[in-house]
């Protein structure tokens, strides 16, 4: 499968640990073998950037500083955001029909076929890293203030918390959060554009939207007229102003509705049913306004995935997603992150716990709720909870090119495209306001349809002036529209393919990582399968449509 795979010997070991070990570091610094490539953030971005690189013959070295591989793909987000299956080539078809094939399937022609466990999607990325050679390295996180040593716009080396220095002649930031993109001093953003800032008619404080919407009106204060909990007090600015929040994280659990493998929603610590106030004045308005009793799906959408298990997601407008929680995370402290994320865990726990046990909830919505229960099989060492926090957005570099509205949307073919995107313009709420005439209003939903569409090289760059061998795979250069359609794992995998490949082209010609040459890449990435164009996605489709 690869052109010039490497097996490395003794010095550079693989370290595939099991749940919960301690990465060892094998030396300090100098490192005992030159690194080609630094991958930080085992997510399936960073995965997919590894596993690339790795196949192009470079020493690659991966560190995450948590204890699992795979970010969302394994921490609960099993029902894959695919947009139109014949974009997805490469290297991220292979993981895909890999996780296939361990349920018997042997193609990815319906949507269910690329549904699996998390467990097996770990266990499949493990095996792909150690393949190709991969010295993966668990528990290593990045100095939090002065972790990466820039000199003449070149990372030199970046530094983790246990010490270890990391000398390398490319590096890639394929994390959630883009810490090590911003520890070397690269521009960037978050948050909402104005629509005037780069002419996109989506962007900034969106008007009234009827998805995941109070669609009758709720007031949002107590009888007190104090405001009920998870309210912002507003106001709200007008359509197309510019802010600094972001969409609603969230965690995505993943049940099972087998009662041999079914715990039950344990009650979680520091448990306040009060939080959950308007939930429980919605459901009990909702038979009134409706009709009818209210049902799992009108408070949570649910995917079903192999064995009896199902992904849970947000539906509604009162449901998993915790909005306005979020909008610290991005240039928060380790420990301001550490707080934001136990609190949504404690958000998710509550919300079950409150449907599945609380008096008020409506006999029928408790019973469908308690069908469902926590899987012993999965995410074992977190209490049965997902091991990943949804963010769905955080930084995003202002590189040597901003994918715009207009990209995904009129200007869809580039000279230098590396993969394609075809999932909606998909923003989740932003914030939960009181109105002046005193009703709850979500607002922030975004769902707008696109055709497929190029994926320029230049978004994984930051600007030369800056940094020249840095590549960035999760955070990259778009607006808040742009990345609203971009931020699929599907996407973030097919740009770390490209990402892999580009670090190769930048060690062996020497380089930096905006000069290499295009047409390598291209050739390069093609000869992986991946679809990269708008031709290659219908040439794609044709020979894939004719008769065996």
């Amino acid at each position: 499968m690869f052109r010039c795979l490497r097996i490395l010997g003794l010095l550079s070991l693989v370290s595939l640990f099991p749940v919960g070990a301690q990465s060892v570091a094998l030396t300090k610094h100098p490192n005992a073998q030159p690194i080609d490539l630094v991958v930080y953030g085992g997510t399936a971005s960073g995965i997919m950037a590894a596993y690339s690189a790795a196949g192009e013959g470079l020493h690659v070295v991966l560190l995450e500083p948590g204890a699992h591989l795979g970010g969302m793909v394994t921490g609960g987000l099993s029902a894959t955001d695919l947009g139109q299956f014949n974009v997805i080539g490469g290297y991220v078809r292979d993981f895909y029909l890999r996780a296939a094939a361990h349920y018997g399937v042997n193609d990815l022609s319906r949507q269910e076929n690329w549904h699996s466990e998390p467990h097996v999607d770990e266990d499949i990325f493990r095996k792909m890293l150690a393949d190709a050679g991969v010295d993966v390295r668990l528990h290593e996180r990045l100095k939090e203030h002065k972790g990466v040593q820039v000199h003449a716009r070149r990372i030199k080396s970046i530094t983790t918390m246990d010490g270890m220095q990391w000398i390398a002649k490319v590096f890639a930031d394929c994390s959630y959060e883009g810490d090590l993109m911003a520890e070397a001093g690269v521009t960037y953003a978050y948050g909402r554009e104005s629509i005037a800032q780069y002419d996109e008619s989506l962007a900034g404080v969106r008007p009234y939207s009827l998805a995941h919407q109070f669609i009758w009106p709720i007031s949002a204060y107590d009888k007190h007229h104090k405001l009920l909990p998870e309210i912002s007090p507003g106001p709200l600015a007008a359509p197309g102003t510019s802010d600094k929040l972001l969409q609603a994280y969230t965690f995505r659990p993943i049940l099972t509705d087998n009662p041999e493998n079914r715990l039950p929603f344990p009650r979680p610590e520091h448990y306040d049913a009060s939080r959950f106030a308007l939930l429980r004045r919605y459901l009990a308005e909702f038979e009134k306004n409706r009709g009818r009793a209210p049902n799992l799906h009108d408070v949570t959408n649910s995917v079903l995935i192999p064995h009896d298990k199902a992904d849970f997601n947000n539906n509604g407008p009162f449901s998993t997603d915790y909005i306005g929680h979020s909008w610290n995370y991005p240039n928060g402290s380790y420990a301001e992150r550490q707080a934001i994320w136990d609190d949504h865990l404690n958000y998710i726990q509550g919300f079950f716990y409150f449907l599945s046990h609380d008096p008020s909830v409506p006999p029928s919505l408790q019973q469908e709720v308690n069908e469902w229960g926590l899987p012993k099989d999965e995410f074992i060492d977190s209490g049965h909870w997902p091991n990943q926090l949804y963010i769905r957005e955080s930084r995003r570099m202002v590189g040597s090119y901003v994918m715009t509205q207009s990209d995904i949307q009129t200007s869809r073919t580039k000279p230098d495209a590396i993969g394609m995107g075809s999932y909606n313009i998909d923003s989740h709420n932003v914030q939960r306001v009181a109105l002046p005439d005193g009703f709850v209003r979500n607002e922030g939903d975004m769902q707008v349809h696109v055709q497929p569409y190029e994926i320029p090289y230049r978004i994984l760059v930051p600007r030369e002036s800056q940094v020249q061998n840095l590549l960035v795979t999760v955070c990259v250069s778009a607006t808040h529209v742009a990345y609203s359609s971009l931020r699929m794992e599907p996407q973030y995998m097919i740009m770390g393919e490209a990402a892999g490949v580009a670090a190769s082209l930048s060690v062996h010609e020497g380089v930096a990582v905006q000069h290499i040459s295009i047409n390598a890449q291209q050739t390069e990435l093609r000869d992986q399968k991946a679809v990269i164009s708008l031709q290659d996605m219908r040439v794609y489709k044709e020979s894939h449509s004719r008769p065996n």
